[in-house]
């Protein structure tokens, strides 16, 4: 099946997954931000590093501080592989960072193919929440919703929809969850967004059914604000 994206109200191939269906492996993650920006999706500013010179140039171009992950199709899961650096303030850390990287990278699988490292801003910090999708066998596309970060696997705090997807059910989505009070704002704490988070896993839904070659997606974590909404890691598979 081929996957289509609309732009326009025409129908057109994205090649990004369409190059990925060919090389029969997973989006990196620049690539689903992409994907991502396609349904209206704000992600932020990225590039991508291939060495240490282009790492500080483009750290300093994004401006400090800046995080750093690897971008490889058989790594998944960037942290356990000791490929994510964080809080890169100056030039010299961000090539030794990326030279630190690429070595644990290798270390962790050595077959894997390194496309370079991902640089992007350090996101101010809010709520955490996770914004997932899977293929069930029958009933196709499932939206989950859920505390983010480390928590997920912790608490397992989520909420679950099949697509299509209206405001009404997204609404429910959160409001179901435990830790749906810190969202409404607690101990003196602004309340969160939450039409903006509504409003993102609506988008995430319609992706869902849009693009059914996507067989897994992640945002995770999400930062939720008072005022608006950052997707700060986005992982999707085919």
């Amino acid at each position: 099946m081929i996957i289509f994206t609309r732009i326009d109200s025409v129908i057109y191939m994205h090649p990004l997954i369409e190059q990925a269906i060919k090389e029969k492996r997973s989006l990196l993650e620049n690539e689903a931000r992409e994907i991502l920006k396609i349904y209206d999706i704000d992600v932020p500013p990225y590039r991508v590093a291939t060495n240490e010179d282009e790492a500080a140039e483009f750290a300093k171009e994004i401006g400090y501080p800046v995080a750093m992950k690897i971008l490889s199709p058989q790594i998944l899961h960037k942290s356990d592989a000791g490929g994510v650096a964080l809080n890169i303030v100056n030039a010299a850390e961000a090539r030794t960072a990326y030279a630190k990287i690429i070595v644990n990278a290798m270390n962790y699988d050595k077959s894997a193919h390194l496309a370079g490292v991902l640089i992007s801003p350090m996101m101010r910090q809010g709520v955490e929440v996770i914004i997932g999708m899977t293929h069930d066998p029958q009933f196709g596309p499932v939206i989950m919703f859920g505390l983010g970060g480390i928590f997920v696997e912790v608490f397992k705090d989520v909420s679950f929809r099949v697509t299509p997807l209206d405001k009404i059910d997204a609404m429910e989505m959160i409001k179901e969850i435990k830790a749906y009070p810190i969202l409404t704002g607690i101990r003196g704490e602004r309340a969160k967004d939450i039409e903006a988070l509504t409003d993102l896993i609506l988008k995430v839904s319609m992706l869902a059914d849009e693009q059914p070659e996507i067989m897994e997606l992640d945002l995770n974590p999400v930062f939720v604000y008072d005022q608006g909404v950052s997707v700060v890691d986005a992982r999707m598979v085919l």
